[in-house]
């Protein structure tokens, strides 16, 4: 056993997938450690929260420690993130269109270009080829160009209990800033948030590790029917085969994913769980290992360890699990690994199809590309409720194929430099 492994593990194929799948399933293990918050909380009121670290208004601006910092980019920086390139071009569309010529619109002097937007712009005139939605982004951004280039402190004022006229409390001027770390109430989204306001990092782990379950759970079960099916049918031959090898080509003419729909559409939403899909994903994918174990099973029956072992008087279950197992675990083993990628895949298939497991339960990669697909994450941009999803998939199906791989360059001497 330890020179196998040490064989296996020289493998830098192997090497390279398991270092990639081993860093996921410890992520897995050890992050709810770490941040032990539910993967479906909701964390905020607003949806597609882009990633970042959020800081609590409230608590920076009644922090008891201010401190002054002088920058010479942050007015730029200040103006850069209201009025940003696209608005100014956005601007100039506009101001064309309402005939002004090109020539007098400077885009770099934010000055005159707001002085000319404020003198200019009617919200109830119609240029040509503007839509609805487009008047509407030009409301919201005059509105939000409002003492873009004002150099005076924001005033804070409160109600008096007896007058309940506005008094100022305190003015917070523009050079002012507060240390994060003196803030109570800071929470870092390293992913952003999807179209529920939840967490989509926490709901990406908990996600990877039901997908992972999945696919164990359907791989051990597809590879338990197929290696089972290919034994007995490689080795006993006969009626047994044929009977064996019909229902294994009737399985083989309907499309596994096909049947898969049928029978997840069949169960019903809340009767589909994370453990019902896998079984279903195991019981509609064990075709193509019974096919090939059963080869394999063929080749070996005449040898002359099974025919000495067939004199002694051994049964047929000793033979199949002592003489004939042995020799073809490595490719069980194989085998076993990439019905694991395809059960992922399945779920993921059927789940971006609406008949995955159910909503209320359990994330799973799947579930998450749905609802990225559902709330168009895709169509506005939001890349992060659906991007890190495929990256995980595609890092967890690489590296399984890459150990199986590995392996068959360890175990197929076809194969060895």
């Amino acid at each position: 056993m330890k020179y196998m492994l040490g064989q296996i593990f020289r493998s830098g194929r192997f090497r390279v997938g398991f270092g990639i799948f081993a860093t996921i399933f410890l992520t897995v293990l050890i992050y709810p450690l770490i941040i032990p918050d539910p993967p479906l909380e909701i964390v905020s009121r607003g949806t597609f929260l882009a990633p970042g670290v959020y800081v609590n208004v409230y608590d920076s601006m009644n922090s008891s420690t201010r401190y002054t910092l002088i920058l010479d980019e942050a007015a730029a920086r200040r103006v850069g993130s209201r009025l940003s390139v696209d608005d100014r071009m956005a601007m100039q569309e506009w101001l064309v269109g309402a005939g002004v010529a090109e020539g007098d619109i400077n885009l770099e002097d934010t000055a005159a270009l707001l002085d000319l937007w404020h003198s200019r712009f009617d919200p109830s005139v119609r240029i040509p080829g503007m839509t609805n939605a487009d008047r509407n982004y030009y409301i919201r951004l005059t509105a939000s160009l409002d003492g873009l280039l004002s150099t005076e402190g924001a005033i804070v004022a409160a109600a008096n209990a007896s007058s309940g006229a506005l008094e100022q409390q305190r003015v917070i001027e523009q050079t002012d800033y507060v240390n994060v770390n003196e803030v109570p109430n800071v929470r870092v989204l390293p992913l952003g948030t999807d179209n529920f306001g939840r967490d989509i990092l926490t709901e990406l782990v908990s996600a990877t590790g039901v997908s992972l379950t999945i696919g164990f759970v359907a791989g051990a079960v597809a590879t338990t029917i197929g290696l089972l099916l290919g034994l007995f049918s490689g080795y006993m031959g006969g009626v047994v085969d044929e009977v064996l090898v019909f229902i294994t080509n009737l399985f083989t003419v309907i499309p596994g994913f096909v049947l898969l729909i049928l029978i997840s559409f069949s169960i019903g939403q809340e009767q589909r769980g994370a453990f019902t899909i896998a079984v279903v994903i195991g019981l509609t994918s064990w075709v193509w290992t019974a096919r090939a174990v059963r080869a394999q099973v063929i080749s070996l029956r005449n040898r002359d360890h099974v025919s000495l072992s067939k004199l002694s008087g051994h049964s047929i279950v000793y033979i199949l699990a002592m003489d004939i197992l042995p020799y073809i675990a490595s490719y069980v083993v194989m085998a076993f690994i990439l019905q694991i990628s395809s059960g992922i895949l399945a779920e993921a298939g059927l789940s971006i199809l609406g008949l995955g497991p159910k909503t209320t339960d359990v994330p799973t990669l799947g579930l998450m590309m749905n609802w990225a697909l559902i709330y168009q994450a895709h169509v506005l941009g939001k890349w992060w409720a659906y991007a890190p999803v495929i990256l995980v998939i595609t890092l967890i199906t690489f590296s399984l194929n890459l150990m199986n791989t590995g392996l068959d360059q360890v175990f197929n001497p076809t194969l060895r430099g």
